[in-house]
C-alpha cells in the first residue's frame, strides 16, 4: 500500500506516520526498488498498533522503546511482556479514575435534572 493508502485507511495524516517511522515508534516501512514506501500487511499492523496505544496515552518513548525491544529480537519478549503489563496498569488506572469520575458526574446530573423539574437545586452537600 502507498502512503496515501495508509493515510486514509487509519485516518493518519502522511507526516505522522513518516515521524511515527523517523522517531521509531513503528519499525522502518519496506520501499519499493526506486525508494518509495510500500506498506505491507507487517507494516500496517505497526501502524494500527501505533495509533492504538496513542489513542491509549500510551507515551511515545514506551512504543519506541517496545519497537526497540522487538527488533532486538526473541531475547528481549520478558522486557517486551514487563512493558506491556506496566502499560496495562497504567490505563486500568486511568480508567479507575474516569470511572470515579464518571460516577461523580452521573450523580450531579441526577441532581440538575431533578433542579430542572423542580425549579430549584435541594441537596445536602454544598455546590462542588
Amino acid at each position: 500500500m502507498t502512503i496515501a493508502q495508509v493515510s486514509k485507511k487509519y485516518s493518519l495524516t502522511q507526516d505522522t506516520l513518516r515521524y511515527y517511522e523517523r522517531i521509531g515508534m513503528i519499525p522502518p516501512v519496506h520501499r519499493t526498488p526506486s525508494g518509495l514506501r510500500d506498506y505491507t500487511e507487517q507494516d500496517c499492523g505497526w501502524v494500527e498498533l501505533a495509533k492504538c496505544m496513542r489513542s491509549a496515552g500510551l507515551p511515545v518513548e514506551a512504543m519506541i522503546e517496545y519497537v526497540r525491544l522487538y527488533q532486538l529480537g526473541d531475547e528481549t519478549i520478558p522486557a517486551r511482556l514487563q512493558l506491556l503489563l506496566e502499560q496495562r496498569e497504567r490505563l486500568l488506572k486511568q480508567r479507575a479514575e474516569i470511572d470515579n469520575t464518571l460516577e461523580r458526574l452521573n450523580y450531579k446530573i441526577s441532581k440538575y435534572e431533578l433542579a430542572a423539574k423542580t425549579g430549584k437545586l435541594s441537596w445536602d452537600e454544598p455546590e462542588q
